[in-house]
């Protein structure tokens, strides 16, 4: 069995090496080529925690796995991750765990991976402004891969903590200086989302992050941090004149994501705004963006499948390599 933590990862796989994972999980999806149970989520409340497990089979990978992923927001007081993890792989044709990963790293990568696919398939070709919401845990990752897709002159970054935007602001402008992007703590909500062509939102927030009548037209969005039927980044008005909405998973983001949760049940919107998901997209059987002004939204929950390919992923590098620890238990 294998031991990957995250400096093993990173040696052998880098953020388009994700991306494009990303894109054949989600196209797998899409197709109905996995099997994807809805997650298990266990509250903590004594800690404002949850812990899921969230466990997928891929028959053309011949591979199977388990995440167990925590949301602890207050870790970041601890100076500890606020979305702990571990990864298990299984071999498909015998059932036995091959490796265990830093799963941390690995949600991070792949939940990055998932908006730079969707930029990638619905944002404009000549973006050059981009917005991000939050700096927690998953915000490094979400920067890096809108950088990916997407030659930007700034980014600007908000967060309800000036100081810590600041602070992610210079630190990132350090660690993604080889994009020349020009990364900066955006002085208001207001100021990080005027005239952004990509906007993404990762917060663990209950209310809309930004105010939806202030996105131009041609912008895209990635929504990615509400995983609860309370929670609420997107602004309403937004959600309701989108031009395109697409999901990771419609059946899980209907199940679970307080973004569009909670407009359908007020009547703001029902099902059929949504177009579909972004794997349908991917493999060419429904359209993505089809005029530079249209407004596009993706909303992502996060699916086990990604977890599985990204991981296959990894550990066929690291095999590859010869990175990482074997033990026998």
């Amino acid at each position: 069995m294998l031991l990957l933590n995250k400096e093993d990862i990173k040696k052998v796989f880098d953020m388009k090496d994700a991306i494009d994972a990303a894109k054949e999980s989600l196209s797998i999806f899409s197709q109905g080529k996995s099997v994807v149970p809805l997650r298990t989520n266990i509250d903590i409340p004594k800690y404002e925690g949850q812990s899921l497990f969230m466990p997928a089979y891929v028959e053309s990978l011949d591979s199977a796995g388990i995440k167990i992923v925590s949301v602890f927001p207050k870790n970041i007081e601890k100076g500890l991750p606020s979305v702990p993890a571990k990864m298990i792989l299984l071999d498909g044709k015998t059932g036995d765990v091959i490796c265990i990963m830093d799963g941390t790293y690995l949600t991070q990568l792949r939940t990055g991976a998932t908006s730079g696919a969707a930029a990638d398939m619905l944002s404009r070709k000549d973006s050059k402004n981009g917005a991000l919401f939050g700096t927690g845990g998953q915000a490094a990752s979400q920067l890096e891969a809108m950088l990916t897709v997407r030659n930007l002159n700034i980014v600007k970054v908000f967060d309800i903590d000036k100081e810590r935007a600041e602070a992610f602001a210079e630190r990132m402008s350090g660690e993604l200086s080889r994009f020349s992007t020009k990364i900066v703590a955006a002085e208001s909500s207001d100021d990080a989302v005027n005239d952004a062509d990509i906007i993404t939102t990762v917060t663990t927030s209950k209310k809309a992050v930004f105010n939806g009548r202030l996105v131009k037209k041609g912008a895209h969005i990635n929504g990615v941090g509400s995983y609860t039927p309370v929670m609420e980044e997107l602004d309403e008005y937004i959600v309701q004149n989108a031009d395109k909405i697409y999901m990771d998973s419609k059946s899980a983001v209907l199940s679970e994501s307080g973004d569009f949760i909670i407009p359908i049940q007020k009547g703001l919107i029902d099902e059929s705004k949504i177009n579909g998901e972004l794997g349908e997209v991917i493999c060419g059987k429904i359209q993505g963006r089809i005029s530079e002004d249209e407004i596009t939204i993706y909303e992502t929950v996060g699916i086990a499948v990604m977890d599985v390919v990204t991981a296959y992923k990894i550990y066929e590098k690291a095999v590859k390599a010869k990175i990482g620890t074997n033990v026998d238990l």
